[in-house]
Formats: C-alpha cells, sequence, structure tokens
C-alpha cells in the first residue's frame, strides 16, 4: 500500500510536470501568434497571383508550357508537411493518416515522397517509401528560400517526366480549435477556378457576389512570356503557403494539448490530494484507536 511519502513525491512529480506543459503552452501561443499572422499576410498573395494567372490562361487559345503537360499519372510525387517536433496531440498522426489513405487510393502507382518536417520523415521512412528529398527542421521559421527549392525541384523532375503529377498534403490552419486536413494538387497546373487558391480566404469569398466581373487586367508583356513566369512563381507561392499554414496549425494544436494536458494535471493532482488525505486520516483513526485500546487494557 502506498505510503503518504509516496503521494507527496507523486504529487511533486505531477506539478512539475505541470510547470513544464503550462510553459510549453505560453510558448506555444507567442509562436503561433506569428505563425498565424505570417499564414494570412500569405493568402492574399496566392489569391491575387492565382487571379492573374487564370486570367492570363484565359487570354491564351492553346496555353503550352512544360508545367502544364497532363500524362497519365503512372509516377506520384508526394509533398507531406508534418510537424519538427511531438507534444501537438494528434497532429503528426492525422497528417500522416491522410497521406497512408492517399497512397491506398493510388494503389498500383509509384509513389515518390518528399517529406517536410521530423515526424513525417522518419515515419515514411520506416514505411520505406522512397525520398526524392527530405527537409527537417525548416517549418520552425518558413522562408522562402526553401518553398523556392522545393518548387524548383518538383519541376526539375516534372519537366524531365520522371513524375507525373505532384501533390501536397499538409493541414491547413483555420482556428486554434479547427484544423483542416488539405490534399491540393501542385503539377500539373490545371485551370484554375475562382475558389481554388481562395479556399482559405473565408472573408474574400464571403465579401464576394455572385455577379462580380472578372478582372480585365492590360498586360504589356506577350501572354506566353507571362504565363511562363507566373507559372513557377504560383507553384512557388502554393508550397510556400502550405508551409506557414502547416506551422501555424502545428503551433496551434501544440497549444491545445499543452492546456489540456496542464488542466489533467490539476485533475490529478485533486486525485492524488483526496486520496492522500483519506490515508492520512486512515492512518490517525488507527493510531487514535490504538491509544484508547492501549488505554483501556491498562485501566
Amino acid at each position: 500500500m502506498a505510503t503518504l511519502l509516496d503521494f507527496r513525491r507523486r504529487i511533486r512529480s505531477v506539478k512539475n510536470t505541470q510547470q513544464i506543459t503550462r510553459a510549453m503552452k505560453f510558448v506555444a501561443a507567442a509562436r503561433l501568434r506569428r505563425a498565424q499572422e505570417a499564414a494570412l499576410a500569405a493568402r492574399p498573395y496566392a489569391v491575387e497571383l492565382a487571379r492573374v494567372l487564370r486570367s492570363t490562361m484565359a487570354r491564351i487559345e492553346s496555353p503550352e508550357h512544360p508545367l502544364l503537360a497532363k500524362r497519365p499519372e503512372n509516377n506520384i510525387l508526394v509533398i507531406v508537411l508534418t510537424g519538427e517536433r511531438g507534444l501537438a496531440g494528434a497532429f503528426n498522426s492525422n497528417v500522416l493518416r491522410k497521406a497512408h489513405e492517399f497512397f491506398r487510393s493510388h494503389q498500383g502507382k509509384k509513389i515518390t515522397t518528399i517529406p517536410v518536417g521530423k515526424k513525417g520523415r522518419d515515419s515514411l521512412r520506416r514505411a520505406g517509401f522512397r525520398f526524392a528529398a527530405e527537409y527537417v527542421n525548416v517549418l520552425a521559421r518558413v522562408d522562402f528560400k526553401t518553398a523556392r527549392e522545393i518548387a524548383n525541384l518538383v519541376a526539375d523532375l516534372y519537366v524531365k517526366e520522371e513524375i507525373d503529377s505532384v501533390y501536397i498534403i499538409f493541414s491547413e490552419f483555420k482556428s486554434v480549435m479547427v484544423p483542416t486536413l488539405a490534399v491540393e494538387k501542385l503539377l500539373p497546373v490545371e485551370a484554375i477556378r475562382e475558389d481554388d487558391t481562395g479556399k482559405s480566404e473565408q472573408g474574400d469569398r464571403e465579401n464576394k457576389k455572385p455577379s462580380e466581373t472578372p478582372i480585365d487586367y492590360i498586360y504589356e508583356q506577350p501572354e506566353e512570356q507571362i504565363l511562363s513566369k507566373l507559372l513557377p512563381r504560383y507553384v512557388e507561392t502554393q508550397i510556400l503557403r502550405a508551409m506557414l499554414e502547416s506551422s501555424a496549425a502545428e503551433h496551434a494544436a501544440r497549444m491545445t494539448a499543452m492546456e489540456a494536458a496542464t488542466n489533467n494535471a490539476n485533475d490529478v493532482i485533486e486525485a492524488l490530494t483526496l486520496h492522500m488525505n483519506k490515508v492520512r486520516q486512515a492512518a490517525i483513526t488507527k493510531e487514535i484507536i490504538e491509544i484508547v485500546s492501549g488505554a483501556s487494557y491498562g485501566a
């Protein structure tokens, strides 16, 4: 049977753990604010870039570009964005589960992956997937250089016809409590609809009227020249936006998980304290009974 000393040690241990989870919650909250601001700031640029690209493609009768070439999807490249560390609830497992669902739906195809994040890299390596490249420790501070490097790699593989399509799987940031798993097709770049890159722009969709007239841009350069510049930039922007969204979603998941852990520690401490008091009261009662019994026997 556990003694009072054992209970005190257990309570002290839980309190120390609670201090760690509370500190991690505050750190995640601070990082979430910066990551959320970066993700929200990147969305309008992605929307406008897609709008200009859509307008340019509409002006060309038969647009031709290596990134527009369509082939049967026999070789598929999948970019999987996960977290660098754990203690984020079900964030990493949800993304990996979504990735495995995608892999099962494309059985019989040759799958190549590019994991972005240490957790995804370790899991996909254990599963035996082939890597075209791997990127770790890049989501703590997302920069455009990394996104451009990934975009150049996948574009080069696609132009060389080593892959037939490129997908990206990530957790899109909606709110602290509501993440959204997304699977988006990067290559080949298809005709972009009005709501393709505006999926994250709830305010843009709510404020937009159904009868709004599309913007008619005036171009100085030939449309083909503009299209050749916009397509690589569009791929870079989509990858950068996905990295920013994934980073914000990870911090939100970690903050929520640490808050739940802190609250659970409170419950454990209360339960242990109550049990300890019962044990102490039982010990006191036993001692009183022994004293009274001894006094009665002596009398």
